[in-house]
């Protein structure tokens, strides 16, 4: 299906607006998954032109997704990843958990971006930074496309080796999504030590319905459940 390439608009408007040199894109994967880390990836490209076929990582074969991200990790003037993990999920929610792992990502940076575009509506960021959401920024803006692929391919091939040591689970395939292979795996042999064990899936496992972690939240908000699929899939 063909595609607009992503451009540089949203970063030449914050540069013209706020005077912003560096600008980072930041995009995650890994939200929707009952296994495995949330991971995040800010991406700092300038105004070159991309590479040939760049776009959200969702609209790319793996083969095409894998090479491009080789191509993309030598082309960007810099990125880095950061990761919240399974624990840190459960202890925190979403929300708080993909800021965790967007600062690990921004602050590894090797100069600190003066503004950031963010995918999607909501700025789970917050100050100091300065954000910019962009709905499909995944695939409209450079920076935050680039971000999108390198994160996805660094996160499957993390679940990829995690699925080594739980080869029933199919983590090579699914990186820890819902599929008809993970989801036997868990009604057989319950969840494994990277699984989010405060998720509502367990809701639907008698046998394992124990392991389930309730958080505590000291300031009273609701747990932040936005992306949890449901056992019925």
């Amino acid at each position: 299906m063909p595609y607009e390439p992503p451009t540089h608009t949203v970063e030449r408007s914050l540069r013209a607006t706020t005077g912003a040199k560096v600008i980072a894109g930041v995009d995650e994967v890994g939200r929707g998954a009952w296994a495995g880390p949330v991971t995040v990836c800010a991406a700092v490209t300038g105004l070159r032109r991309p590479p040939e076929g760049l776009t959200d990582s969702k609209l790319l074969t793996v083969k095409r997704r894998t090479a491009l991200a080789v191509e993309l990790e030598k082309w960007v003037t810099a990125y880095a990843l950061g990761h919240a993990s399974p624990e840190e999920i459960d202890q925190l929610g979403m929300t708080a958990a993909l800021r965790l792992a967007a600062v690990r990502a921004l602050e590894a940076l090797p100069v600190r971006p003066d503004a950031v575009i963010l995918d999607g509506k909501h700025d789970y960021l917050g100050a100091p930074w300065r954000v910019r959401t962009v709905i499909k920024g995944d695939q409209s803006c450079v920076a935050v496309a680039a971000a999108s692929v390198i994160a996805k391919v660094q996160r499957d091939k993390m679940m990829a080796e995690l699925g080594i040591y739980h080869a029933d689970f199919g983590f090579a395939a699914n990186a820890g999504y819902p599929s008809p292979v993970h989801k036997a795996a868990l009604e057989e042999r319950g969840p494994t030590p990277y699984h989010r064990l405060s998720w509502a899936y367990l809701d639907a496992l008698p046998q394992w319905r124990h392991l389930k972690k309730a958080r505590s939240w000291a300031d009273g908000n609701v747990p932040e459940i936005e992306g949890q699929l449901g056992f019925d899939f």
